[in-house]
């Protein structure tokens, strides 16, 4: 058994009735259970429909996102989330070079990293080296004036977490970022790099090792270990290369706001819905929603 499910953006709902009923009837689907009015509804079909990824397509065009999963196990107990462009709005690293005067440089590297067209470990070392020099007051003044929490992140964190959902941040940013953007969210736990530090000034360099793709698989492996969890009963979300292979290690993976080349590797995609839009894919209804502290 599949469950089909169609989400749109909280700040523009765009999900009339007429269309999910046309497709439930189209794909001879069960009754349709709305768990939010115009935002986000699902049904259950008994096999994955032959022509998902053509009205995946269609239905980008009218701002809703279509998603097909198997309906067993879909909540899960525990979240790993990426930071940078997934639970903040921001990627860090660019606002510190925006601070450093190097802003257009480091962005566009960050992009090709994020795309998957270059190496992590030699674009990270790359973009710090151009931070050198930078008062490490900065990060204070960039956290307060600069960094946003992406809509809808408060809800899912407080909804899991009163679920007895365990949640992990796993960045390939600087824990300097993860260890605030944790603290506000309620994640239990959070890995990320290490930007070092001389003298109140940033050293143009990362404590060793770096923490890229393969950490945060074995972050999602040490983890759910640890609390004794399948890998099945995680939920991962992201938006970059790196994010790929916990996204494809996890029981549910969730390519949010993707880079295409990201998105196209994913089964599971939100690009019109906020980070909610996990919590419908897990079948929570909006009136199930703990708000956040």
């Amino acid at each position: 058994m599949f469950t089909v499910t169609l989400t749109s953006n909280p700040a523009a709902p765009a999900l009339e009735p007429a269309a999910a009923e046309a497709l439930r009837s189209a794909w001879g689907g069960a009754a349709l259970n709305w768990l939010a009015p115009n935002l986000a509804v699902e049904f259950a079909v008994a096999e994955m429909p032959g022509n998902r990824w053509q009205v995946w397509e269609d239905l980008q065009s009218l701002r809703i996102d279509l998603n097909v999963q198997p309906t067993e196990g879909r909540r899960k107990r525990m979240l790993l989330a990426d930071m940078d462009s997934t639970m903040i709005q921001q990627e860090c690293i660019d606002e510190l070079a925006d601070e450093a005067g190097v802003g257009d440089r480091v962005k566009d590297i960050t992009a090709r990293a994020m795309n998957g067209e270059l190496d992590f470990d030699g674009a990270l070392t790359e973009r710090v080296a151009l931070l050198k020099g930078l008062p490490e007051s900065v990060i204070d003044k960039v956290l307060a004036e600069r960094i946003t929490l992406a809509p809808g992140g408060p809800e899912l964190l407080a909804t899991m977490r009163a679920n007895d959902g365990y949640a992990v941040l796993v960045s390939g940013g600087f824990t300097a970022f993860t260890g605030a953007i944790a603290g506000k969210l309620g994640f239990d736990e959070n890995r990320a790099n290490t930007l070092l530090i001389h003298d109140g000034a940033l050293t143009g360099e990362v404590a060793r090792p770096i923490l890229g793709r393969e950490a945060k698989i074995a972050a999602l492996e040490e983890i759910s270990a640890r609390r004794g969890l399948t890998e099945h009963q995680v939920i991962a979300v992201g938006d970059g290369a790196n994010d790929l292979g916990m996204l494809h290690r996890a029981g549910t993976g969730v390519a949010l706001h993707a880079k295409p080349s990201v998105a196209a590797q994913c089964d599971l995609r939100i690009n019109h819905g906020d980070l909610t839009a996990l919590l419908y894919l897990q079948g929570y209804a909006r009136d199930e929603f703990t708000s956040p502290r």
